[in-house]
């Protein structure tokens, strides 16, 4: 079941995208597009295209588009501006985005080239906003608020299409009854005794159901992705026929979901200058007969442009060492780097 979804746009960071990583996925589409923003600290001098969609800030080059970046939404720490220094604008309030993937922090700075206009700035705090907002539709939730007076709190685009009473959950030694729930985004379970004992689980983050045997007897077994957790949820519904008819139901709801994620960023400009589909033709398709993007195979050097070392109090600072190629001491380069990515930052 995971690999027909494999969603990777809101969670990762990549540098120099492919044509097929490049373009929006099933359920993704664009929000707003803006052109003249340089690429500060990765590409200075240079203008490019910001694109915001419902997972992820895209910017590609104007010159070049296989120099781009993808930046998924569920990487951001933290939006800010302040002011930096442009090649093409001199001093000018510019766009800074801390981010970590994979326990490394990026920083990116963008600076939108036209003067006074603060749209690039409410875009993506905008959408970002809504993103971290709307996190039962990407995220499994254990003992939340998913009650009110014991009624379901349905989400935006969220249709509830069975309530099964008596269904007993399988994490303890003695099973605890309760009151489940399928909808076209997720499966929700809570404890009639205690709603507050509850958990909702998307289909976005579903590994597998299947049927199988426990000690009580044939279960419902849902699994969730590494990145949720790796739970495995045994539910007991009574008879054996009713519980086939579940295995069905929530699996048919899958498939749909899958062809047609709904990812919960609902969100739409009040001013936008282009509507959504002209961006995703000029964005996705304006230069494809003139460029092919290939994945490159050089990513040392954007890697370590974009590094952010910690600043704080707390950080650790590098001991020199000694390094034989430069007969200097230098400060300890952090696991994975080489001195040879320093000068390809120099050089390029």
């Amino acid at each position: 079941m995971s690999e027909s979804m494999n969603v990777w746009q809101d969670r990762e960071i990549k540098f120099d995208c492919s044509l097929s990583e490049f373009n929006c996925r099933s359920g993704e589409f664009i929000i707003d597009s803006l052109d003249s923003v340089e690429d500060t600290k990765g590409n200075s001098g240079e203008s490019g295209r910001i694109i915001i969609t419902n997972l992820r800030f895209i910017w590609h080059a104007d010159e070049n588009q296989k120099t781009n970046l993808s930046i998924g939404l569920n990487c951001i720490l933290s939006i800010t501006t302040k002011p930096s220094k442009t090649k093409l604008r001199g001093v000018s309030e510019s766009l800074f985005i801390l981010t970590k993937h994979n326990g490394v922090k990026f920083e990116f700075i963008f600076t939108y080239m036209v003067p006074g206009s603060p749209r690039m700035f409410q875009s993506i705090l905008s959408v970002h906003k809504a993103y971290e907002s709307s996190k039962l539709y990407r995220e499994v939730k254990l003992r939340g608020a998913l009650l009110n007076k014991g009624q379901l709190k349905h989400l935006p685009k969220e249709q509830l299409y069975n309530k099964i009473n008596g269904v007993w959950n399988l994490s303890s030694d003695q099973g605890n009854l309760g009151t489940f729930y399928i909808t076209n985004i997720r499966v929700i379970w809570h404890a009639n005794m205690n709603e507050n004992f509850n958990v909702s689980v998307p289909y976005l983050q579903m590994k597998g159901i299947k049927i199988r045997d426990s000690k009580f007897g044939t279960a419902l077994v849902i699994e969730t992705l590494p990145n949720s957790g790796n739970y495995v949820l045994g539910f007991k519904i009574d008879p054996e026929e009713k519980l086939k008819d579940v295995y069905k139901e929530i699996s048919s709801l899958y498939k749909i979901f899958s062809s047609s994620p709904i990812f919960g960023v609902d969100f739409e400009l009040e001013d936008k200058t282009q509507s959504i589909e002209e961006a995703r033709v000029s964005s996705m398709s304006e230069k494809s007969d003139d460029v092919e993007l290939e994945q490159s195979e050089e990513h040392a050097d954007a890697f370590a442009a974009y590094y952010a070392y910690d600043q704080n109090e707390n950080s650790i600072v590098q001991e020199p060492v000694y390094n034989q190629e430069l007969g200097l001491a230098i400060e300890k380069l952090k696991e994975g780097y080489e001195l040879k990515n320093l000068w390809d930052i120099l050089s390029g």
